[in-house]
């Protein structure tokens, strides 16, 4: 269970950073790739520990 939230925490900091670094830097083209990897890594680890709660 602890581990869930620490996930979870750690997840929407990803995405959080992902998304603010994307606005920040969006006419890098290059920056843009690497952001949004980064965004997408986030939601995974997001959605990963909800589900993982759930159950």
């Amino acid at each position: 269970m602890l581990w869930n939230v620490i996930f979870l925490i750690i997840g929407i900091m990803v995405l959080g950073a992902g998304l603010y670094y994307l606005v920040k830097e969006k006419s890098d083209p290059e920056s843009r790739k690497i952001y949004s990897v980064v965004s997408v890594v986030g939601v995974v680890v997001v959605i990963g520990a909800v589900i993982k709660f759930i159950l």
